[in-house]
């Protein structure tokens, strides 16, 4: 079994006695009662510059153990809307990126007290709608699709009510079938994962290759495997308006000039 598919797997089991019927009404209700952030869509579809959503993640299958496990997901928030990131993206798995959703419930309750309209992805292995309404609950503004780990009709079931919620939706792709396979949702956001996640092998010629296949109108982002400015460069110059940055800024000593450097990256033409 590839390392998507036991996270799948895992994932399914932890929801098995959570799962129960969701309504649109209930939905729609919790759509009502957002009272923070902007829309993440809005929020990334900037001319001027590319924009940046800055992650919190604790460690990774791929990386280990990226920061202290007692990381307070506030503090860290704090650091990057200092850094002017545009979007945050909270990973709220526990088992294999040590994180949970109360980090979002959190890092929402601050942005709230501080009037901040930052806009947040709840980043998860989604499988079920009732995931959509803990997300609505937390006040996210955004859920993330894996099109790769999921049927047809999962996939609808999550964007539906997302939908019904008032929440966009990020499909995430790897492969060019993956994309011919999102575009039969319409979707509105389309990030490429850089990262193969059956094998984590991580390459930015991913990006360089789908990035131009995303038709116009599409919020293009690039996703894992963006260190440098120059990395950022890279997904700029093939078309991306957005890069969803993790373990580079959680490591940085001064996130606020990696966002700088990365809102102010050019495209640059590669070999």
């Amino acid at each position: 079994m590839d390392t998507l598919s036991e996270i799948m797997a895992a994932k399914r089991h932890a929801l098995r006695n959570q799962i129960r019927p969701v309504r649109d009404q209930e939905l729609q209700r919790l759509g009502q009662m957002q009272s923070q952030g902007g829309s993440f869509l809005n929020a990334l579809a900037r001319a001027d510059r590319l924009s940046v959503i800055a992650e919190i993640k604790r460690k990774s299958p791929s990386a280990g153990e990226i920061s202290d496990a007692a990381l307070d997901a506030v503090e860290q928030a704090r650091k990057y809307l200092n850094a002017e990131a545009d979007c945050l993206s909270i990973l709220t798995d526990t088992d294999y990126f040590g994180g949970q959703l109360q980090d979002l419930w959190d890092v929402v309750e601050f942005l709230e007290c501080h009037g901040r309209k930052t806009p947040c992805l709840r980043k998860d292995f989604m499988v079920h709608p009732i995931q959509v309404v803990e997300a609505a609950e937390a006040g996210a503004r955004a859920i993330l699709i894996i099109v790769r780990a999921l049927e047809d009709d999962e996939i609808k079931a999550l964007r539906d009510a997302a939908e019904a919620a008032g929440l966009d939706t990020l499909y995430e792709i790897h492969e060019e079938r993956e994309l011919e396979k999102a575009l039969r949702f319409g979707p509105k956001i389309i990030g490429v994962n850089n990262r193969d996640l059956k094998r984590f092998k991580t390459d930015l010629a991913v990006s360089e290759q789908l990035i131009p296949q995303i038709p116009e109108g599409i919020v293009r982002i690039s996703e894992s495997g963006i260190f440098e400015p120059e990395d950022a460069a890279r997904a700029r110059a093939c078309g991306a308006d957005a890069i969803l940055v993790g373990e580079a800024l959680m490591r940085a000593e001064d996130p606020e000039a990696l966002v700088e450097a990365f809102h102010n990256c050019q495209g640059i033409e590669t070999a």
